[in-house]
Parts: structure tokens; C-alpha cells; sequence
């Protein structure tokens, strides 16, 4: 097998043109765009698909800078948090809670979703919880971190492999579902932005043209960029001196969030970035180039050998979040155009990560309008209760099911 490694700078190029091909398709093919598929989504897993052939029919292994995709993410959070305002926060609190019950209540579901049909289909019942919150709810990050427990104490040698595979099904699956289900959320209950701004927090409409960009401002934007991930990895680093670890991109959101609510007032001369074109072209990028990278440096031949009961366990766990997130999220939150919209980044959570949620998200707004508060409710919940609660309940299960 002859390898390839390519660095930031070539990771980076092959991201851009994946990211081309994946806008060219959305031109292209009328379901993508209607439906919502993320163009990052379809051009990285054709790009995923071609790397993959050539693996097994070239035997040339790709690999890719996966520290350029980190830094994206940061930054990405970052330019979600300093477009943030307080009143929208306070007008999020209810939402908020709602949506983290909701998310808490689905864990138990996956997860007795996972077990029974693990047990159906003659599989150890741990797998079912690798099927189930560990890699779904969780992502790739908590899959290989419970994988050695698996492998130690439950005896399950390729743990990891089986944990990586579900995760990387699920982000797949992510990013097809949400899309769809809150376009049919919408058209069918006839739903519009109610946001007083027309700008997105994410991106810009969908056809919308000559975009007013200027020098001083992508500038700002860039500085007040940095400022806030320094003081996101400063808050981290206090957070966890208190013995709480979160990730890098949830303290960036809260320095983001912290900055945009206070600085404007005090330094009212300086012009901030936050609900400017600038700010949200950056997070566009930043968000499309992470999730060309994550979908395009999949290994997809590490899946060759996943059993066919783990993708019963799958195509099961995709259905369910579709079905929860109709019947159950949608009503809950209000039957109303943000409740949708919080449904496609909800069904991207629950099945691969919150960048595929927030890139759900933004393919809905493009097209049908801004939605603030999901942008905000979402990601908190994702990105930090729902990682908290999926650790206990797992302990649960595994002290229940061990």
C-alpha cells in the first residue's frame, strides 16, 4: 500500500475544490437543493467515495492535515458566539431547556434502541450503546474514548473500529436527513421567519448577490476573531483547573458570546462585527471547509467489514430521530419556522455532531430565512449538556446491561 500524506497547505487545496464540487452538485442536482443537503455534505462524500476507490483499486492510501479542520471549527463557534446577543439568549432560555430535556429524553431512546436490537440480532449488548448515544449523540471523540473500556472489561476486540464506523455513518446520515425533514416542516405547515434581521447568523441567502464587503471590516472581523479564541482557550484553561473539561470550540462560543454583549457598549467608537457580511462569510467558509475535510478524509474502507446487524442498529437509529423529531421536537418546541429549523440541526445532532447540525441549519436558513434563536440552542445543547448526560446515562446502562 503506497501512502500519501499531504500537509495544511494541500489538505487545505483539495478541501476548497471538494467544497467546489459539492456547490456544483447543489447547482446541478434540483433534490440537493431542494432538500437542503449541505454542499459539504454531498461534495465530501463523493470525495470520500473517490479516495476510497483508490484505496482498493490503486492501493494508494490518502491522508490528510487534520490540525487545519481543527482550527476551523474554532473558528467557526467563535463567529456563532460573537453573533449572539444577550436578548436573543434571554428569548432562547425556554427553548433552551425544552430542546436539552428533549435531547437528554432521546439518549435513553438510542440507547434501548441500540441494546434491544443488538440482543435481536445475536450481538453482544455493549455493541448496542456503540450503536446507540456513544457514537451517535457523541461523535467520533466519545466513541474512541469509551472503546478501551469496551475492549478491556466487555471484551469486544474491535471496539474502536465498530465505534469509528457508527460515527462516521451517523455524521453521513446527519447530513441527509435534517435538511429534508424541516423543508417538509416548513412547506407543510406553511412557516416563515419571524427574525426582525434578515441577515443570517450563518452564511447568506441562497442567490443573494453583490454582498457589500469592505477592507475594514473583514479586518475587524479577523481581529475580534482572534481575540475571542485567546480567550476561549483562557477560560478553558480555568474551567479545567476547576476540574470540568470541555471542548476548545464551547469555550470559544462562550467568549464569543461573552465579547459581542459587553465590548460594543464600552467601546462604542470601534465597529463591531457581529451581524456584518464579513462575520458571516467567515463562518461560512469555515464551517464548509471543516465538514469537507471531516467527510472527505473518512476511511471508508475501515467499514468494509462492519457486520450487517450494525447496519440494522443504524438504518433503526436514523429512523427514530426522523420520527422524534417530527412528532415529537417539532410540537414540543412551538409547531413553529424556528422549531423546524431546530429540528434539521436536532437530527444532525442526534445522529452525527454539532457541525453537521449547525450545517443543517444553515442550508435551511439560505433558502427559507434566518432562524437566531437555533442557532444559539442548538449548539449549547450539543456541544455541552448533551456530552454531560450521555456519559452518565451511558455508565447507567453499561452498570444495568454488564
Amino acid at each position: 500500500m503506497n501512502v500519501v500524506q499531504l500537509d495544511e497547505r494541500q489538505t487545505a487545496i483539495v478541501a476548497i475544490l471538494v467544497l467546489y464540487f459539492g456547490k456544483y452538485l447543489t447547482d446541478r442536482i434540483r433534490f440537493l437543493r431542494d432538500f437542503n443537503i449541505p454542499d459539504a455534505v454531498s461534495g465530501g462524500l463523493c470525495a470520500s467515495l473517490l479516495f476510497g476507490a483508490f484505496h482498493v483499486f490503486a492501493h494508494l492510501q490518502i491522508n490528510f492535515a487534520l490540525g487545519i479542520r481543527d482550527n476551523l471549527l474554532l473558528i467557526f463557534f467563535t463567529t456563532v458566539g460573537l453573533s449572539s446577543k444577550v436578548k436573543m439568549l434571554l428569548k432562547g432560555g425556554k427553548p433552551l431547556l425544552i430542546l436539552l430535556i428533549l435531547a437528554v429524553a432521546f439518549l435513553f431512546v438510542q440507547n434501548f434502541a441500540g441494546v434491544g436490537l443488538a440482543a435481536l440480532t445475536g450481538q453482544k449488548l455493549p455493541i448496542g450503546l456503540l450503536a446507540g448515544s456513544i457514537a451517535l449523540s457523541g461523535g467520533h471523540g466519545t466513541a474512541v474514548a469509551w472503546s478501551s473500556n469496551f475492549q478491556n472489561t466487555y471484551g469486544i476486540a474491535n471496539a474502536s473500529e465498530i465505534g469509528i464506523a457508527c460515527a462516521t455513518f451517523g455524521l453521513i446520515l446527519g447530513g441527509l436527513v435534517g435538511g429534508p425533514i424541516a423543508r417538509w416542516l416548513i412547506l407543510k405547515n406553511g412557516l416563515q421567519s419571524g427574525s426582525d434581521n434578515s441577515e443570517l447568523t450563518v452564511s447568506v441567502k441562497r442567490g443573494q448577490k453583490h454582498v457589500q464587503i469592505d477592507y475594514e471590516m473583514m479586518l475587524n472581523s479577523i481581529l475580534v476573531i482572534a481575540v475571542a479564541i485567546g480567550l476561549g482557550f483562557r477560560l478553558n484553561a480555568i474551567i479545567g483547573g476547576a476540574g470540568l473539561k470541555l471542548p476548545d470550540f464551547v469555550t470559544c462560543l462562550l467568549a464569543g458570546i461573552f465579547l459581542t454583549n459587553t465590548i460594543p457598549s464600552l467601546v462604542k467608537r470601534f465597529p463591531w462585527p457581529a451581524d456584518t457580511p464579513a462575520l458571516a462569510l467567515v463562518s461560512d467558509l469555515s464551517l464548509g471547509l471543516f465538514l469537507s475535510i471531516s467527510l472527505m478524509s473518512l476511511q471508508l474502507w475501515t467499514l468494509v467489514d462492519l457486520a450487517g446487524p450494525i447496519l440494522i442498529i443504524l438504518f433503526v437509529q436514523c429512523v427514530l430521530i426522523g420520527l422524534y423529531a417530527i412528532f415529537v421536537v417539532f410540537p414540543t418546541m412551538g409547531r413553529t419556522y424556528d422549531a423546524a429549523v431546530v429540528c434539521a440541526g436536532y437530527s444532525g445532532l442526534a445522529l452525527g455532531a454539532t457541525p453537521t447540525a449547525m450545517a443543517n441549519m444553515t442550508a435551511v436558513t439560505e433558502q427559507f430565512g434566518a432562524s437566531p434563536r437555533a442557532f444559539i440552542i442548538v449548539p449549547l445543547v450539543g456541544a455541552f449538556f448533551v456530552d454531560i448526560a450521555n456519559a452518565l446515562i451511558i455508565q447507567k446502562f453499561l452498570d444495568v446491561i454488564g
